[in-house]
């Protein structure tokens, strides 16, 4: 579904990424770890169309879409769940959900998915009415996913969904991003530093050091790999 072709970039004069290859199957979670500063960020960033490459291509489904405003790739099927949630914090819960499916008319698709992800997540189903910004950290990061499946993305990027949370919202939360992926068929690139909660659901693995892909593996691999448990998952 996704492909980097030897993708540099960087912002301004400084230069963050370095002739990254990757691939994403389709229906596939692939998860992309790494020390804070690696460029998984950046690599989201140049996905979504917040960062230009300087070098090489990215391809959506064999097209590319370098170039593309960010906006129009939300239509091609790509949503990004960003770092630090960042919901809208005035409006309500039911008001963020709506701006997640700003771009679509079908009105009765739309009331569909709201009640799918209050399925998914039942405390906002409760919090429909209160402004986002009095939620606890979990609960945003739940609203945060919800605001994006709300697109219906077939790509949906995910950007350190646990930072900053409980270990028991953790696992729900990561319990959710698998169960999105099976019953969907929803496509997940995760970006994580908890690597050993993000390996555990993936496929497969990318390690990413000082921008450049060093390591590439199954995710069972990656998990029995020695120098990644030294480096990532404190083994």
């Amino acid at each position: 579904m996704l492909k980097l072709i030897d993708v540099d970039a960087g912002y301004g004069p400084i230069p963050v990424l370095h002739a990254v290859n990757m691939e994403v199957g389709k229906g596939e979670i692939i998860t992309l770890i790494g020390a804070n500063g690696a460029g998984k960020t950046t690599t989201l960033m140049a996905v979504c169309g917040m960062v230009a490459p300087r070098k090489g291509d990215i391809l959506l489904e064999g097209i590319s879409i370098c170039g593309i405003p960010a906006n129009r790739l939300v239509e091609l099927g790509i949503s990004q769940v960003p770092e630090g949630r960042l919901i809208f914090p005035d409006l309500t819960v039911a008001e963020n959900l709506d701006m997640g499916a700003f771009l679509r008319k079908d009105r009765e698709g739309i009331h569909q998915d709201i009640e799918y992800v209050f399925d998914l997540f039942p405390i906002l189903a409760d919090r429909r009415h209160q402004p986002g910004g009095t939620l606890s950290g979990g609960e945003q990061q739940m609203l945060a996913i919800s605001r994006a499946i709300m697109a219906r993305p077939r790509l949906l990027l995910l950007d350190e969904p646990s930072l900053g949370l409980a270990p028991m919202i953790i696992r729900q939360i990561f319990d959710i991003i698998v169960k999105i992926n099976r019953e969907s068929g929803t496509t997940i690139f995760l970006v994580e530093q908890n690597a050993n909660q993000a390996l555990k659901i993936a496929h497969r693995g990318y390690v990413m050091e000082n921008g450049v892909i060093t390591l590439t593996d199954t995710a069972a691999n990656l998990l029995d790999n020695e120098d990644v448990k030294k480096a990532y998952l404190g083994i």
